[in-house]
């Protein structure tokens, strides 16, 4: 059975670094996982992938080193079984904010005695390049839990979620962690506003006091080596549709032609559709 390596990784203390997929193809997930990322992890929470297309998903990223992960669309026992059964090595769980959640998804995550996870059917065991039965026997010990701490409330419980036994790894989401303390929508990845570097650090400080991997989206390579240098492990490279958006952007800002309304075409790709 293959060893999750992100999992071992984080409970080193080590960096472990991918990106989020946008997109629902699978062609987009084989050539992104071919880069040599620790992780992937397919944004099933705000992009209309459904669970066939996560599962080819993670068919395309098989013969790479490239751990498949997905965000759940929510905190839910049957978003977690049918992602798990479909082949993931992992979830990023969104607005975790009390411990009775962190519980909740822990226990989903998890077959017994550890967890109610459903036994079943499903392309697990090719995921793990093993036999069902092997990865019954293991799968506790292998699949990733990763809960999302991306509002206030969930800052002022960080010591009560992250005490949850089972929990390797906390990922900040900034975006909606400053909305939610009244900041505003579309607050840079790195702000320097001293509320949410604060708030940034609490959850940060809760992660090492429990022995959690702390995470956080980063809008590109210098906010990672920022974030690495600040302690975090769990670091997110933006997105390859924000890559795949901004390239061309940039290679048609420098052409001899020009249509009228390009520009405010992709300004508004650019405020609207490609936060991460």
């Amino acid at each position: 059975m293959r060893a999750n390596h992100v999992r071992r990784r984080l409970k080193a203390g080590e960096p472990s670094i991918g990106t989020w997929l946008s997109l629902p193809s699978p062609e987009a997930a084989e050539y992104v996982s071919r880069l040599g990322f620790d992780w992937l992890v397919i944004d099933a929470e705000h992009n209309p992938i459904d669970i066939r297309t996560l599962a080819q998903m993670f068919a395309a990223m098989a013969a790479s080193d490239t751990a498949p992960m997905v965000r759940i669309p929510w905190n839910s026992p049957e978003n977690f079984k049918r992602v798990l059964d479909a082949g993931a090595w992992g979830m990023v769980v969104p607005m975790v904010n009390t411990r009775e959640e962190a519980e909740q998804a822990v226990s989903a995550a998890r077959y017994y005695p550890d967890g109610t996870r459903s036994v079943g059917g499903g392309r697990f065991p090719m995921s793990f390049e093993t036999g069902a039965e092997e990865y019954f026997r293991n799968a506790n010990e292998h699949i990733l839990v990763v809960l999302q701490i991306e509002h206030i409330q969930g800052v002022e419980n960080a010591d009560a979620i992250l005490s949850v036994p089972g929990v390797d790894a906390c990922f900040i989401g900034p975006n909606d962690l400053a909305a939610s303390m009244g900041m505003g929508l579309g607050v840079p990845l790195e702000s320097d506003d001293p509320r949410l570097m604060e708030a940034i650090a609490e959850i940060r400080h809760a992660c090492v006091r429990n022995g959690v991997a702390p995470g956080i989206h980063c809008s590109g390579a210098a906010g990672v080596n920022q974030r690495i240098g600040e302690g975090f492990q769990f670091c997110a490279l933006a997105s390859e549709l924000r890559y795949m958006l901004s390239g061309l952007r940039e290679d048609m800002a420098e052409l001899n032609w020009t249509r009228a309304d390009a520009a405010e075409i992709g300004e508004g790709l650019a405020g609207a559709a490609v936060r991460y």
